[in-house]
């Protein structure tokens, strides 16, 4: 489960949720630059998401095209209207992927 403060990739994404990491990579915080904040992480503190503090410039360690990421096509849509997609974020309100349970 991640956390987080609603900004950036994240904004509009109901917190906790649920996201899919194939490898243990993570940030130690203490090497964090100043100009980083952090936006997301785990319950037990494992920093999942960064933004720049002045530039548009973020960071997952989680993969949100996953189809076991909640909200990952809303991840998306966010960070295609921070890149300049106007309206991308309206075009992902209700995706989510095809997933057949046998």
């Amino acid at each position: 489960m991640v956390t987080h403060k609603n900004k950036s990739v994240l904004e509009n994404i109901p917190s906790p949720f649920t996201a899919t990491r194939y490898h243990s990579l993570a940030i130690e915080k203490d090497t964090l630059p100043d100009s980083l904040e952090i936006t997301g992480t785990t319950e037990s503190g494992v920093v999942m998401a960064v933004q720049h503090k002045t530039l548009p410039i973020c960071g997952v360690q989680f993969h949100p095209e996953s189809v076991l990421t909640e909200h990952g096509y809303q991840m998306i849509g966010n960070w295609l209207e921070i890149c300049g997609d106007k309206g991308a974020r309206a075009r992902s309100e209700g995706l989510s992927p095809v997933v057949i349970r046998a």
